[in-house]
């Protein structure tokens, strides 16, 4: 039977954590003070630290280094997402649904970004997908562009749903579909958006 005021407490160390790391504007490879110091500064047990450390850490959002502290880590879906999928990716239906949320999610991304990026935005965009390679600017451009749109949570949603439609489907895109992402958001043709999503549906 689980413990309320236990669950609480643990609860009220992690925002207070979440609060210092964003006070301080902390960001991916800043360090965090040790346990000792956060201890003293939040007036909380070590013990309830190194849970809350231990369990930000299994969410991907801090790294601990040996010998040299605890850094922040860029997000990421949290590291028991292959062994989470062998569960919950055992049919075809999850499957297609899985797919389709990271794509309804990408084309959200789209819609809101489309005639809203300004001349450096669009360079900065089209130069993501001018490489020989575009495919492997995937998860650069979409974070790019959720980053654009000032949307955090969708951002964080669609790294989660692509952590494990990643186990599933491989992520790989012919290059001209992303040329086609491109002038579509440049042209702010909403149709086109979908369009290329229709397209890609069809070389399943």
């Amino acid at each position: 039977m689980t413990n309320p005021f236990k669950e609480k407490v643990f609860e009220g160390v992690l925002e207070q954590i979440k609060a210092f790391i964003d006070s301080e504007q902390l960001k991916a490879g800043d360090k965090l003070p040790s346990e000792r110091m956060l201890s003293e500064q939040l007036q909380v047990g070590r013990s309830s630290i190194r849970e809350a450390l231990r369990a930000l850490e299994l969410l991907g959002l801090i790294e601990t280094r040996r010998g040299e502290g605890t850094y922040m880590s860029a997000y990421r879906p949290y590291h028991m997402v292959e062994l989470l999928s062998k569960f919950i990716l055992n049919d075809t239906r999850t499957r297609e649904e899985l797919i389709a949320a990271k794509e309804m999610l990408e084309k959200e991304a789209l819609f809101l970004t489309a005639g809203e990026l300004t001349k450096n935005q669009l360079e900065e965009l089209r130069q993501l997908i001018s490489v020989d390679k575009p495919g492997q600017n995937h998860e650069k451009l979409f974070t790019y562009l959720f980053n654009r749109c000032n949307h955090p949570l969708l951002l964080s949603m669609w790294q989660l749903v692509c952590g494990f439609a990643s186990t599933v489907h491989e992520l790989a895109y012919p290059d001209d579909w992303y040329r086609k992402i491109y002038q579509a958001v440049q042209q702010k043709n909403k149709n086109k958006i979908i369009d290329v999503y229709e397209d890609l549906a069809s070389l399943d």
